[in-house]
């Protein structure tokens, strides 16, 4: 075995710039939900891709937000959120939610769930949970989440995938068209 290398702050290696680190980082492909909350009666919520599941006992599970959103502090402050998986069909509600521009509920069918945040409607999964930690990572938080309920809604759709900046493994499909960058540099998720 061979020593882990120098730290590069001492070789001189540079770190990735923004654009280096989302162009390699986006060769995994994730899936695209949106968390969802209520604060004082209103609903709120943002796209996130970065989802994943954490333990099975206790079941916890993660997702990050960008500290300059406006939608995550308000849902931290309520304590609870749904993330709703997206389906490969709904690139328009990730559109609404992955923009920083709006109001992201205006004219959407969604339902109040038994625990009090806002359920999308069509999704393949909703994950209804409480925060349980928040940790502070670079410009996103981590956070933990307690699970409360799983709720399969649409089990017969494929699942969005974002890859390379688009949707979709395969780009030449139909959502291709919306082109590299669905997802703005200047918008702030969360």
């Amino acid at each position: 075995m061979t020593a882990a290398p120098a730290d590069p702050e001492f070789t001189g290696a540079a770190p990735p710039t923004p654009a280096e680190f989302r162009r390699a980082l986006g060769m995994f492909a994730s899936g695209v939900t949106v968390v969802t909350g209520l604060d004082d009666g209103e609903p709120v919520g943002f796209a996130c891709q970065s989802f994943a599941s954490v333990s099975l006992e206790p079941p916890l599970v993660l997702f990050c937000a960008d500290h300059k959103g406006r939608a995550w502090p308000r849902i931290r402050n309520s304590g609870r959120f749904c993330v709703n998986v997206l389906g490969e069909d709904q690139v328009d509600i990730c559109g609404r939610f992955g923009s920083s521009n709006g109001r992201k509920f205006d004219g959407l069918d969604w339902d109040l769930s038994r625990w009090g945040t806002p359920a999308l409607r069509g999704v393949l999964l909703r994950v209804h949970g409480e925060v349980r930690e928040v940790h502070v990572a670079g410009d996103h938080d981590v956070v933990i989440g307690r699970v409360r309920e799983l709720e399969p809604v649409a089990t017969d759709q494929r699942p969005m995938l974002f890859y390379r900046g688009r949707f979709g493994v395969e780009h030449d499909d139909r959502f291709s068209a919306l082109g590299p960058n669905l997802w703005g540099w200047g918008d702030h998720w969360g």
